[in-house]
């Protein structure tokens, strides 16, 4: 397979050809992957070997699972959560758009099925003025409930492994939020979990994005309680201990990095969804997009 990298021996390339890898899970020995444009959940062994396991019409985002291992799909623009069937149909299991103030993005599952999706909160390809986003509760029976508000791009997250705080990576924050959990997944007051610079003033996207230090976006937390957050604006991943000290840094120039996954057999492999930006419009006419992996010393957390 052809690949942008080309310097770089600590990456091995799975997939190459794609639109704009996102989501990535690891899950019964494989990963599962959302791609945005080409509208497909998608998974993959280590051997680069591909296998479409959903089409979704309005474009897939988070992935997770229900405890009997039904696969949860955001489907962005419509603002629904789709539950597949285990005939392969998909079917809605909750519809955000009566919350969500943009498209939705990522998600994370619980042990019980609970999911916590956050949405972009304003209108980013089409131009519109940053403006903060709540992150949703959906609940197994498909019940939807506000579970924080007055987050900036509330976008990848994660659940610590005793199941009790939920961190939240805000991508146009400059920050990390970490909350409560508590009975029936409501959430206590938000607290920094990682500050990178002051909030941005959110004028408008230009004037934000240059605001921004790190735009935490797909994450992954390891068995050490860190957690490796993509940057979106800084072309690189970040090992990122609890108040916000940069444990490790990974290049992935000249692409971008947008998402990060932990897994493989003992759970050290780490998966990068890279492109060379995030444009709706460039990613929808190219196939640029790539999985990168490479090995790290902490493995996923259990």
């Amino acid at each position: 397979m052809t690949s942008t990298l080309t310097d770089d021996s600590r990456f091995s390339v799975l997939a190459t050809g794609r639109a704009f890898l996102e989501c990535p899970r690891w899950h019964r020995g494989r990963l599962w992957l959302s791609d945005f444009y080409t509208h497909e959940v998608i998974r993959i062994d280590l051997e680069g070997r591909i296998e479409t396991v959903a089409e979704v019409p309005q474009q897939p985002g988070g992935l997770g699972f229900l405890p009997d291992g039904r696969l949860l799909v955001v489907s962005m623009r419509d603002r629904r959560i789709l539950r597949q069937e285990t005939d392969g149909s998909l079917v809605t299991h909750a519809d955000l758009s009566a919350i969500a103030t943009g498209h939705l993005n990522d998600m994370v599952v619980d042990a019980e099925g609970r999911a916590y999706v956050g949405n972009f909160g304003f209108d980013l390809m089409g131009g519109g003025k940053p403006a903060a986003a709540i992150l949703a509760r959906v609940d197994p029976d498909g019940s939807v409930h506000e579970a924080a508000h007055g987050l900036q791009f509330p976008n990848g997250s994660t659940i610590s492994a005793d199941g009790r705080t939920l961190v939240v990576a805000e991508t146009l924050g400059n920050r990390m939020s970490a909350f409560d959990i508590g009975p029936g997944g409501t959430l206590g007051p938000r607290r920094d979990w990682a500050s990178f610079a002051p909030p941005p003033s959110l004028i408008d996207f230009a004037t934000t994005l240059g605001e921004i230090k790190v735009a935490p976006d797909g994450t992954a937390l390891d068995a050490e309680g860190a957690i490796w957050a993509a940057d979106a604006v800084g072309r690189r991943v970040l090992r990122i201990a609890a108040g916000g000290r940069i444990l490790d840094e990974i290049s992935t120039a000249p692409m971008g990095c947008y998402a990060c996954g932990l897994g493989g057999d003992d759970g050290r492999t780490l998966f990068l969804c890279v492109a060379p930006d995030f444009q709706e419009d460039a990613r929808k006419a190219a196939r640029e997009a790539e999985l990168w992996c490479t090995q790290v010393a902490v493995p996923a957390a259990a």
